[in-house]
């Protein structure tokens, strides 16, 4: 059986669950019996790091000739070694770099155009890749990563003649973010085109529930696959550490909470039982984001506690497990409900707890792990309060964490994950 995985790109200057949660899907499919696998980026190229020889070299759709063709209409006739250019690795690289991909603000037509079935401007992007998918053996499957590539994928449908199964985790926080009445549009959009798929790959319940009620999908046309983890052969530090640390382990910005964090933690550290209290940050961010870290750390100063913030420079190798084995507890207060959070099987397949709030799919996380708790309602007020109670016994959290990890060893292993998902490719093929 011969899969074509599209994933598109962040440019890898911050975590992104959705960009792990591809990788580990290739990788552990990969290693099924029967199972060819090969993994096609869009917009702007994975890194190396994180898909090693899983990726094809080749971009489609470069983010930097899409947008131009959208805001320049002179490049929607340029010849094709214009596009080249404009899609080596070097210049979407450096695009990358310059702004966050999770803002869609100025790209609202690119979005709608993108989920569009109909859409003839990128006939010729579409021919080059369904040749280069012939070229390379052909495939019995499409996979998309996510619904926001959906006419893309229907053209390409059309083109090989080939089924399409499309993973589901967290449109709504690109689409939600869009201006009226762009939103509504892409999920009308969405509703009117959802019946060229022919099976859908939610990360968690609460998304399967969100996107049945924002599309009218069939409820049996989705599958629920929690995410699963490689649990990498990191433990939490034996001894504890002179002084607790709490950790955060997500993109750094304000969708993700980080200045909730920040703000429960000044009030902790009001306390003479927090007089030592450490906060360790990782996840990376892109230039859209320093004002606002300026804004935290500016905080900390006027706090006296500048000093007491580790930023880890990298999310990744040996910076990644020197981070989990420096915390004692991990938590990203988001904003948005999110469809699954992949951040907390990274900590908790450490040895590290979570405390969380009680939204989106975190309770179904927690639930299924038991490697932390959640807190109500989601304020920085119950945040402190729920951190100053779990870290009033560090060795209880320790035990939290150990099980968690053990759950996690023994149940949401990457090799089940996969096998579920080879099973909805099966269903698919005997439709």
């Amino acid at each position: 059986m011969k899969i074509t995985y599209l994933i598109p790109g962040s440019g890898d200057n911050y975590y992104c669950g959705n960009c792990q949660r591809d990788t580990l899907y290739v990788s552990w499919l990969k290693k099924l019996e029967n199972i060819e696998i090969s993994s096609i980026p869009l917009y702007l190229p994975p890194g190396e790091e994180n898909f090693g020889d899983a990726i094809e070299n080749e971009v489609f759709f470069g983010a930097v000739s899409l947008y131009l063709k959208e805001k320049v209409p002179l490049f929607k006739s340029m010849p094709s070694f214009v596009d080249r250019l404009l899609d080596s690795h070097a210049l979407l690289n450096f695009a990358a770099k310059q702004a966050g991909t999770t803002n869609p603000n100025g790209l609202e037509e690119t979005t709608l155009n993108m989920i569009r079935t109909d859409d003839t401007s990128r006939e010729k992007e579409i021919k080059r890749l369904s040749n280069y998918i012939a070229n390379s053996g052909g495939t019995d499957i499409i996979h998309i990563s996510n619904a926001l590539i959906l006419g893309l994928a229907v053209q390409l449908k059309r083109a090989i003649q080939k089924p399409i199964v499309c993973s589901l985790q967290n449109e709504d926080d690109w689409i939600d973010a869009m201006k009226e009445p762009y939103r509504s549009k892409a999920w009308n959009l969405l509703a009117k085109e959802e019946k060229h798929i022919d099976h859908f790959i939610a990360s968690s319940h609460y998304f399967k529930k969100i996107f049945i009620a924002k599309t009218g999908v069939d409820e049996a046309k989705i599958t629920v696959i929690h995410s699963a983890l490689e649990v990498e052969n990191v433990n939490h530090r034996n001894n504890l550490a002179e002084h607790p640390s709490i950790g955060f382990f997500s993109r750094l910005n304000k969708m993700n909470g980080l200045d909730k964090l920040i703000d429960a933690y000044i009030h902790l550290r009001k306390k003479p039982e927090h007089a030592h209290l450490k906060i360790h940050l990782s996840g990376g961010y892109t230039s859209d984001e320093k004002g606002f870290i300026q804004e935290q750390i500016a905080k900390l100063k006027k706090a006296n506690l500048e000093n007491e913030v580790i930023v880890y420079n990298s999310f990744t190798g040996n910076q990644k497990t020197a981070f989990f084995q420096s915390i004692d507890l991990l938590c990203v207060p988001v904003r948005k409900h999110d469809a699954f959070g992949l951040y907390l099987l990274e900590a908790i397949s450490c040895g590290v707890p979570v405390v969380q709030p009680h939204t989106g799919s975190f309770p179904e996380i927690i639930e299924s792990t038991q490697g932390g708790t959640t807190y109500f309602p989601d304020t920085v007020e119950h945040l402190a309060e729920a951190l100053d109670k779990a870290l009033k016994d560090r060795e209880a959290l320790r035990k939290v964490g150990s099980h968690g990890k053990n759950i996690i060893l023994k149940q949401l292993t990457p090799a089940r994950m996969a096998t579920a998902i080879k099973e909805v490719y099966h269903k698919v093929l005997s439709i």
